[in-house]
């Protein structure tokens, strides 16, 4: 049970995401979330640095698509200018919402990662589809009521799966 709260990898933010042990993995396309995994919570202000990463990506074969349960004017926004797609309203962790990032990304579950940074959303929704799933830190403490609820039981499991050696 523990494992599909397991990610299969866990790094500080999406910049330590070695590209060449993803493209190792065979995948094609990442599922990026966007509060607090690519922005801070209800931020606008995507800096260069992430524009430049987003172009690496795409530069080194990667597909990328942005996928959020955030409102479709940010997410268009963001979406518009990273130049990737984005699937609007995608209700993670259901599975319909990681099925249409991948038909957009014409990619199968053994090809495509999911990057997050909810266990309860990402994680959970991208392992219950056979997805590479790969945790970051949060990278504000400025979030949605509900998020900061369940960031204490994450932090729970996250000990747990610590203490056992899986992540």
């Amino acid at each position: 049970m523990l494992n599909l709260f397991c990610p299969d990898l866990y790094i500080k933010d999406i910049y330590e995401l070695d590209l060449n042990l993803i493209k190792q993995k065979s995948i094609k396309g990442i599922l990026i979330d966007l509060d607090n995994t690519l922005l801070p919570w209800d931020s606008k202000c995507i800096e260069d640095k992430m524009i430049s990463w987003t172009k690496q990506c795409l530069n080194e074969g990667l597909s990328l698509c942005i996928i959020s349960n955030n409102k479709y004017d940010r997410i268009k926004y963001c979406s518009e200018l990273l130049e990737i797609p984005a699937v609007f309203g995608s209700l993670k962790p259901f599975k319909a919402a990681f099925k249409k990032g991948m038909d957009i990304l014409g990619t199968q579950p053994e090809q495509t990662a999911v990057v997050g940074d909810q266990i309860f959303t990402d994680i959970f929704g991208a392992k219950r589809m056979g997805l590479y799933a790969i945790l970051v830190k949060p990278l504000s403490d400025r979030e949605f009521y509900w998020t900061r609820v369940m960031r204490i039981l994450e932090r729970r499991l996250l000990k747990i799966l610590e203490s056992k050696k899986l992540i």
